[in-house]
């Protein structure tokens, strides 16, 4: 597209945009368009209806272009994106050899970089709005939020609330400074455009089982949610049961921390029982299909989980951030864990992905009210992804095309609040490519001193081992 309607569209006015289509809540539309005005849909419906009742605004057409729904990455850490790449190889339980160290080594130039890094790469894989799950950084956690609202994306922003000693924990009356930051830092970001509060605890041994308590009902209160870590890994389970005689999500029950407002990240592990469990007290769930492959988890059962009335969304878990890449994986790592065995064909179809994707996932970090859909009053949160390309302009099923054939090379505009906030892969306002430059040699420095411990060597070493074999490398 030209320049003309990249100005066009970036007008701090109201806009009347006619697309080619809309994604609308039950399917795409063809001559619709939308009012965006004071960071809103002002109005949604046929382009003549619209144009009729707003004669005073010139039409933006977008021709060959859909406009739909930013994404939504239910779990994130803003904070790790300068180990994304450590990753690969790995076995489970990461965080203890790598995200925790790395994390520690990390000063308040370096945490708003790596966090302003991953905004980045998540605007430019059309998310609009990204859940992080609180870092571990010695920063205070409003470098995060700038971090945030410089790049000009949504984020639900984690304060971590562990109140435990040792690796175990430890029960008792709850730390009274913790649940004291807690309660101001719900209170701090009241009428923030971009920032919304939410609490986090890394997993539930980690939080004494008052504060897992105190936590679920403030955030209740004030219509927040809770994120933590739950029945991830293997190990994480077996601890649980040896400490409490419940698995961890059964643990969470006991102690009256399940509802709406917890978001369990992960939950690849879970028994018939938990998914009642789950289904019954409203509690969401974060599905992260490419954390689970990367780290050599379990497959989360979504498929079941949406059958069954659970509340879900997907997240990146900070792997990549490209929202039609995980939307496939979605689909993917389900046909694969589950479709195949059973002979499920479909598998969700292409709606269930792109519906937990957007709405789902927006529901599940407690922004359903506010964004997810193209609806009139709801923040203008959308992209628009170029469909004539070879791999969507022969259309039969567009919602399976999108997750099967999409990319982020299709997405020519990101907006958040109504405001253009990236152009053909480049963010507007400010220098992406100076930001890339300065993370990475900041990176090097981090990630040198952090004395962070992978099991997997690189490739290019593995490779020069013998194929298969395996080693330790320190990075």
């Amino acid at each position: 597209m030209n320049r003309p309607a990249r100005d066009a569209l970036a007008h701090p006015g109201p806009i009347l945009l006619v697309p080619g289509s809309v994604l609308l809540p039950e399917g795409p539309v063809d001559g619709w368009a939308v009012v965006v005005d004071d960071g809103r849909f002002a109005a949604v419906g046929p382009a003549d209806e619209l144009a009729r009742s707003h004669p005073h605004l010139d039409a933006v057409t977008m021709p060959g272009h859909l406009l739909m729904p930013g994404f939504v990455d239910t779990h994130h850490h803003l904070t790790q994106s300068f180990g994304a790449a450590l990753a690969f190889g790995e076995p489970s339980e990461i965080f203890r050899r790598v995200w925790v160290p790395l994390e520690g080594a990390l000063d308040e130039e370096s945490a708003y970089t790596a966090a302003k890094l991953a905004a980045l790469e998540a605007l430019r894989g059309g998310f609009t709005t990204v859940a992080d799950a609180g870092t571990r950084a010695d920063v205070d956690v409003d470098v995060v939020a700038s971090a945030a609202r410089d790049a000009g994306i949504r984020c639900v922003l984690g304060l971590v609330c562990n109140d435990a000693d040792g690796p175990d924990g430890q029960d008792g009356t709850g730390d009274a400074a913790v649940l004291e930051s807690a309660e101001k830092h719900l209170a701090r970001w009241t009428g923030d455009p971009l920032v919304h509060p939410s609490l986090a605890v890394s997993i539930p041994e980690a939080a004494t089982e008052p504060t897992l308590r105190a936590t679920a009902r403030m955030a209740a209160e004030a219509g927040a949610v809770v994120q933590i870590h739950v029945n991830e890994h293997l190990a994480g389970v077996e601890r649980s049961l040896v400490r409490h005689g419940l698995r961890p999500l059964e643990h969470l029950h006991r102690v009256g921390a399940l509802g709406p407002q917890l978001l369990a990240a992960h939950a690849t592990l879970l028994t018939p029982r938990e998914l009642t469990l789950l289904a019954d007290t409203e509690t969401a769930v974060s599905y992260n299909p490419v954390a689970s492959a990367w780290k050599g988890n379990a497959v989360a059962p979504a498929t079941t989980m949406a059958e069954r009335g659970v509340r879900f969304g997907t997240g990146t878990d900070g792997t990549r951030g490209d929202g039609f890449r995980l939307a496939d994986a979605a689909e993917f790592a389900q046909r694969l864990a589950y479709g195949l065995a059973s002979g499920d064909s479909s598998c969700g179809a292409g709606w269930t992905w792109l519906e937990r994707g957007t709405h789902g996932g927006a529901d599940a970090v407690g922004l359903g009210a506010l964004t997810g859909t193209v609806e009139r009053g709801k923040a203008a949160d959308f992209l628009l992804v170029d469909v004539d390309t070879p791999e969507l302009a022969l259309s039969w099923d567009l919602p399976w095309e999108l997750v099967r054939r999409g990319n982020r090379d299709q997405i020519t505009a990101v907006f958040v609040a109504g405001v253009l906030r990236m152009w053909q892969g480049r963010p507007t306002g400010w220098d992406g490519a100076a930001l890339v430059e300065r993370a990475a040699g900041l990176a090097r420095a981090a990630v040198a001193g952090a004395g962070v411990t992978r099991v997997h060597p690189t490739s290019t070493a593995a490779r020069a081992l013998g194929r298969g074999r395996k080693g330790s490398a320190r990075r």
